[in-house]
């Protein structure tokens, strides 16, 4: 029932085709997540059913509400709970694509496998972010601002690719809590100037953190929160245990802990003995390092002396490997990832070559020998009809 609406297929020679894709977007950014995907399934010739997420009702209800104004014969918006979403997985899809928690991703890769039906998944993980023993106190302020940008503005840390934990040498990191500290009082301690949690649900999840008394006492800043408003304290740990649930489950909220160590250099094997982020973030002026951190890790992207901001730029593509998730979209690496680039070889027939064909002898073998050595004297001479 979801498969028969009509739309015309964009033609680029080969590679699109009538299709049939069913998106789930995130919650915490229902908007964008729903759209920019669907720009490139639509372009690539794909009908799609979009299932938002119930736990942002409101933009739920505007994206079903404005979507069929323009779209009414390529794009259907179906609102639900997971009982919903569960129904559109029993039907067969050309492509289904999902963002959000590992957990649901395992349960639509499940799904997709009944019908063998290609998945991208966008997963997110635990995004790290090495901050090198930095000299120049305006490179560290400049870090410092990026820093809590990427954790505190905007969505306070509510973010696939926010910084979720911070690798800094033992000897640098006091200074650094120091700055930061001094960068919230500055800017993110008034809580109207702070996103706040998008739900309950998801609220009672990051509080359960500080729950831990092994966590608890890793506190160097913050860690107040309100439940009456969803608010929650730019926060601030320092060495939590490695095991607890805040260093293994992704954050997704305004907590930062900084683990410290020998050299900075020993955050390369601290990220290779852990899941593959989608993001890996260093400030850094060590080209060696940089070098390091390319060749040696594996992640979704990288960004230096920055970070977020990759996200904003179509020119890359976006997405993660391994437990960050597959596929990758953005400008035109969207299109691609709703395409299928089909092989199509056309011949005519005036030329026929005999060699390729039983009953084999000598001669042909040798031919064959020659086309698999790319020896073309040799196709030529016995071409030519000399024997040797």
């Amino acid at each position: 029932m979801f498969r028969s609406f009509a739309f015309r297929p964009a033609e680029r020679w080969c590679r699109s085709r009538s299709a049939s894709s069913l998106f789930f977007p995130s919650w915490n950014f229902p908007i964008g997540l729903s759209l920019e995907p669907l720009v490139g399934a639509v372009a690539a010739g794909n009908a799609v059913v979009l299932k938002p997420s119930e736990l942002a009702p409101a933009s739920s209800n505007f994206l079903a509400t404005n979507i069929p104004k323009y779209l009414e014969k390529t794009v259907r918006v179906v609102e639900g709970g997971p009982h919903m979403g569960e129904q559109l997985l029993e039907h067969k899809w050309d492509k289904i694509f999902f963002t959000g928690s590992s957990r649901v991703g395992r349960i639509i890769m499940a799904a997709a496998a009944k019908h063998l039906t290609p998945v991208s998944l966008e997963l997110g993980g635990k995004c790290p972010a090495i901050i090198d023993t930095l000299t120049s106190e305006g490179d560290i302020r400049v870090t410092i601002n990026r820093v809590a940008a990427a954790k505190w503005g905007l969505c306070s840390g509510q973010a696939c690719i926010a910084i979720d934990y911070l690798l800094v040498e033992e000897t640098f990191a006091p200074l650094l809590i120091d700055f930061l500290k001094a960068k919230i009082k500055k800017t993110y301690l008034e809580p109207e100037t702070l996103a706040r949690i998008a739900h309950k649900q998801h609220f009672q999840r990051l509080s359960n953190f500080l729950k831990d008394p092994a966590v608890a006492v890793s506190v160097v800043h913050g860690g107040s929160f309100n439940a009456e408003n969803m608010s929650f304290e730019p926060t601030i740990l320092l060495n939590p245990p490695l095991d607890s649930e805040i260093m293994t489950e992704e954050i997704f909220g305004p907590m930062l802990p900084i683990i410290t160590l020998k050299k900075i250099e020993d955050s390369i094997e601290f990220l290779k003995a852990r899941p593959k982020p989608l993001a890996i973030y260093a400030f850094t002026t060590n080209e060696k390092l940089k070098r390091k951190i390319i060749e040696e890790t594996s992640s979704g992207g990288i960004c230096f002396n920055d970070a977020v901001v990759q996200f904003a730029l179509d020119g890359l593509p976006f997405g993660g490997t391994g437990e960050s998730g597959f596929g990758k979209y953005h400008g035109k690496f969207s299109f691609d990832e709703f395409s299928h680039g089909k092989a199509i070889l056309r011949r005519n027939f005036l030329i026929e070559v005999s060699v390729r064909y039983p009953p084999w002898n000598e001669r042909k073998l040798q031919f064959i020998r020659h086309v698999y050595n790319f020896n073309y004297f040799g196709i030529l001479r016995m071409l030519l009809g000399f024997k040797r």
